[in-house]
């Protein structure tokens, strides 16, 4: 392992089967067995993190094969957090933050093993491919912008858009699994969003956990855009969560 430091924190960093992967430790006076799971872009916007870190969260982070979704991702997270439980003393379960991409994969990972995930922060989460990365809704921010994270996707997974019309495996197809495994969420989105619109990903959440009975909090950030993520006041976040695990 190679030690670091990281926002004032002890940082380990080390290869897990075959994987790049992070954690960092809480101080160890208030340190819990909880954790937090970035499930992409690991430096971006870490203020809801660093707040929980501070009552004793220790965050972790594997490097995903693509940002846009993969099977091996989710297999690999779960080896993983066997791993941390049995290595480091964890609890099996983690809470979710998954902002952008991370929200996709946020969900395919709690879909795949719910029992790992107890709670789930996303935050302008990509939940319907064919309105990102595909961009066949409304337009993105710009036409460039559009087509490079297109050809990204078709780089990463080999589908066409004509194929993307006809799957049913887009996150939002997974929210029936996290109603039934009764995942509570908190959802942070800007209603002028313009790379992930929030009216053709995260609505449709919302509109399917409300029908349903489901647990979910939902922020709208007046005028924001897809970036900066998080709210101004992180306490509702860092509440939520606690609430929750």
């Amino acid at each position: 392992m190679k030690q670091s430091e990281w926002n004032g924190f002890k940082r380990f960093d080390f290869d897990f089967e075959g994987r790049e992967t992070t954690v960092v430790f809480a101080e160890e006076e208030n340190r819990t067995d909880k954790w937090l799971l970035k499930a992409e872009y690991f430096d971006a916007f870490p203020e809801t993190e660093l707040a929980l870190m501070r009552q004793g969260y220790n965050l972790v982070y594997l490097k995903n094969t693509t940002r846009w979704g993969h099977s091996d991702d989710y297999e690999k997270k779960f080896a993983l957090s066997k791993f941390l439980t049995r290595e480091f003393g964890f609890c099996a379960s983690c809470a979710a933050v998954g902002m952008s991409c991370g929200g996709l994969h946020s969900v395919y990972l709690a879909a795949a093993h719910p029992e790992m995930v107890s709670v789930m922060y996303l935050d302008a989460p990509v939940m319907n491919l064919l309105s990102c990365p595909a961009y066949m809704g409304l337009s993105p921010s710009s036409k460039e912008a559009g087509e490079s994270f297109w050809n990204e996707f078709y780089a990463a997974k080999g589908i066409s858009r004509s194929e993307l019309i006809c799957r049913r495996d887009h996150p939002i197809d997974m929210a029936h699994i996290l109603l039934q495994h009764k995942i509570p969420i908190i959802l942070v989105s800007g209603d002028s969003d313009k790379t992930v619109p929030y009216c053709e990903n995260g609505a449709l959440l919302e509109k399917y956990y409300k029908e349903n009975g489901g647990e979910i909090e939902v922020y709208m950030k007046k005028g924001g855009d897809h970036h900066p993520h998080g709210l101004p006041d992180i306490s509702t976040v860092v509440d939520f969560i606690r609430r929750h695990y």
